[in-house]
């Protein structure tokens, strides 16, 4: 097996994250990272707050705490199929297309190597998978956050792979979510144009910055205002990290149960950040026809749409 590089990850308590047990904070944060992973590294001393080593979990955030998480290398290690149930909309010889549900991470991570998609996509698709990726992300041309929900397209060869990125890459894929935001947004619609980039505060998060940092645009429409919250679609024109919850907290309408980048408390039910990928649409990599999918919204997102309206 062989090793990969270890990782210091640095970030500051913020004001919204006060009083919150620090296991809390950080499972939210490391995204990728399993709950139990990060128990771990409290238990080998790895985390340390404002310098001290920290090994109680249940320790309270303050703010302006800096936490230094030390992330040991990672193992690379053959990642195996497991019979994990797969919302497949639609698959052909070159590619599938799957509904993501929330909670379930695309790939694996130190500390969480199984019941990820990937997992899933070996046991559904044996070998036929492109390595583009490495053997961590067979098949993963792009990804949603582990609790987004929604459409991915995963490419079963080498030069799927590379056609469909080369579309994204020039922008041309149409990818439109749905999400409720905090506030009532007073324009209609609108376009957000502000470039992305790691936040030099929190390395655990991105944020709007003109140094080291991409262009990213993101058009949004109202589609019903309720109250203090606005259910919104928006359609990226480009693809960073975080891109929706980044811009969306930029405009102060950070997306409801978005701990990252918005408010930890009153999340109405909302267990995850309502964010859904909705609608994919792509050019085939074989013959170049368009092709559009739709997903429902997911019945956890449809109950904090049904609990704001009667609000």
């Amino acid at each position: 097996m062989a090793m990969g590089k270890p990782e210091t990850i640095e970030i500051e308590v913020e004001e919204n994250q006060e009083g919150t047990r620090l296991d809390l904070v950080l499972s939210s944060a490391l995204e990728d990272f399993s709950r139990s992973f990060i128990q771990k590294l409290f238990e080998e001393g790895r985390i340390t707050v404002d310098g001290k080593i920290c090994f109680r979990k249940k320790h309270k955030a303050s703010c302006g705490e800096r936490v230094v998480i030390d992330i040991p290398p990672a193992e690379t290690t053959d990642v195996r199929g497991e019979d994990i149930p797969l919302d497949i909309v639609y698959e052909d010889r070159d590619l599938l297309v799957v509904n993501k549900p929330a909670g379930m991470v695309v790939h694996p991570a130190a500390g969480n190597y199984s019941g990820t998609l990937v997992n899933g996509l070996i046991h559904h698709c044996g070998e036929a998978l492109s390595s583009i990726n490495g053997v961590i992300r067979p098949g993963i041309v792009h990804r949603i956050d582990k609790d987004t929900s929604g459409l991915l397209a995963v490419a079963k060869n080498d030069r799927a792979h590379r056609l469909l990125s080369e579309q994204f890459a020039a922008h041309s894929i149409s990818r439109v979510y749905k999400m409720i935001v905090w506030n009532n947004i007073k324009a209609d619609e609108g376009t957000i144009d502000a470039p992305i980039g790691r936040d030099p505060k929190n390395r655990l998060r991105n944020a709007v910055r003109e140094t080291n940092s991409k262009r990213a645009v993101t058009h949004y429409k109202v589609l019903e205002r309720l109250g203090r919250f606005t259910y919104v679609q928006a359609v990226l024109e480009t693809g960073r990290t975080h891109q929706i919850r980044v811009h969306m907290a930029y405009i102060k309408h950070p997306l409801l149960g978005d701990e990252l980048y918005g408010p930890a408390k009153n999340r109405q039910g909302a267990k995850r950040q309502m964010l859904h990928a909705q609608t994919l649409g792509f050019c085939h990599p074989e013959d170049g026809r368009y092709m559009e999918f739709t997903s429902p919204l997911p019945e956890d997102f449809v109950k904090v749409l049904e609990t704001l309206r009667k609000k």
